[in-house]
């Protein structure tokens, strides 16, 4: 959600920065709108004003024996009360427009992200590690993993498409993943671990962003509840409607989900294997902090999220995403691109956004400063600033460790950093 004091303010400057994202110019329009709104808003109150003056003076009148005015006053009063409903209406119409305009624009993207239209244009920032050199062709993992345990066929069958079953040391090693991520990022990186709602009410997904753009993404029930597509969700929303005390500043927190997509706008793409699922898991970090301290943070959580992949010395790099695509909620993101070996190229595998105060006004979270000088609070409140990124996509990860310490008769190594984690098991091996 934006400021609509910028918007009136400087409307040019606001289409200038959606135009970034390819968008169409709109700020025009919202000004038009809500200075209709205002306008009504402003009859309204002056007619209700004057609705309860003449109410009163009606009584007078008829105290002092003027019948004519009495009467005068009366006319003016059921007029009135007749006019405005209509207005009200009117102004709940206006409003509830506006609302939905705003609702539906995407976050105004950061001035150093690149200029592009899709992934073609993003700015790779970075690499780390070198990738291994195979004595024999690497496959990839939906190639070998079927035969140690990652059963497509299986999941199929129950649930149809993109959908996987796990079984034996591979379900072993998807819980090690996740157990480990989450270690790591409460124990080395200082997030808090929750165990939050998986199921949430439609202001929750609002006040993140999903809704009501991104309702087909989602996964809904019969009771009108939504299934999680990340933890960004019921984390970020821990703070949603609040006014925290600057102190309280910042607040870290990291959970490892189960997440639900439907994958609606990616028919087509990655249909083979466990890359893109409609149930995966997830390790999410979330962060609420003061505004001055947004930038900090989110290259704090990037390398948070890089340093899962070098321990598991996984070679990856780093790219700077334009403008085209981000997500819609984004004001600027790194992702995180793990080599993986049998498909020679580099997939996605973390995306960390700073949202600045975007899905703080949605869910009206607030802070209240501290006032430097006498060390008493401040007067007025902020609205805070909200990042999220995986810290890792679990699957994903599983992949990488697939295709990168894959063996030439099929078995795959358990990196050195998981084993601790596997009960004595130091590789999957073909069964």
């Amino acid at each position: 959600m934006h400021d609509i004091k910028q918007i009136r303010e400087n409307p040019e400057a606001f289409d200038a920065a959606l135009a970034r994202r390819g968008s169409d110019p709109v700020a025009m329009k919202i000004v038009a709108l809500d200075e209709e709104s205002r306008a009504i808003i402003t009859q309204l109150q002056e007619g209700q004003a004057r609705r309860n003056e003449a109410s009163k003076a009606i009584g007078k009148a008829k105290a002092q024996g003027d019948e004519d005015a009495a009467q005068a006053l009366m006319a003016e009063v059921g007029a009135l009360k007749t006019k405005l409903p209509a207005l009200e209406d009117k102004e709940r119409e206006l409003s509830g427009q506006l609302k939905d305009m705003m609702a539906a624009l995407p976050n105004l993207p950061d001035p150093d992200v690149p200029l592009g239209e899709d992934e073609d244009d993003n700015v790779e920032l970075e690499r780390w590690g070198e990738p291994r050199k195979f004595d024999f062709a690497p496959q990839e993992h939906s190639d070998i993993g079927p035969l140690l345990g990652l059963e497509f066929e299986t999941a199929a069958k129950m649930s149809g498409a993109r959908f996987t079953f796990l079984r034996g040391h591979m379900a072993r090693l998807q819980r090690a993943l996740g157990q480990y991520m989450l270690d790591m990022q409460t124990a080395e990186n200082g997030f808090t671990e929750c165990a939050p709602p998986l199921l949430v009410r439609d202001e929750a997904v609002y006040g993140t962003g999903q809704l009501p753009k991104f309702a087909e993404d989602l996964f809904q029930t019969t009771d009108g509840r939504w299934l999680i597509p990340t933890a960004e969700v019921s984390l970020t929303n821990s703070v949603n409607g609040q006014i925290l005390d600057e102190a309280q500043l910042p607040i870290r927190l990291t959970a490892l989900t189960p997440c639900f997509r439907s994958e609606a706008g990616s028919a087509g793409r990655d249909t083979k294997g466990y890359i893109r699922q409609h149930q995966f898991e997830k390790v999410e970090m979330v962060a609420i902090v003061h505004p001055a301290e947004s930038e900090a943070e989110h290259q704090r959580m990037t390398a948070a999220a890089e340093s899962i992949l070098k321990a598991l010395e996984l070679p990856y790099r780093k790219m700077l995403l334009c403008a085209g695509d981000m997500g819609a909620t984004a004001r600027k993101t790194y992702d995180l691109e793990v080599w993986l070996p049998g498909q020679n190229a580099y997939r996605e595998i973390s995306s960390i956004s700073n949202c600045g105060d975007y899905q703080a006004r949605r869910m009206k979270a607030r802070f209240r400063p501290i006032q430097e000088k006498t060390g008493g609070e401040g007067k007025g409140t902020q609205f805070v600033h909200t990042l999220n990124g995986s810290g890792l996509a679990v699957g994903r990860t599983l992949v990488a460790v697939l295709e990168n310490y894959q063996q030439e008769d099929g078995s795959v190594h358990i990196p050195t950093a998981l084993l601790p984690y596997m009960g004595g098991i130091d590789r999957l091996e073909a069964k």
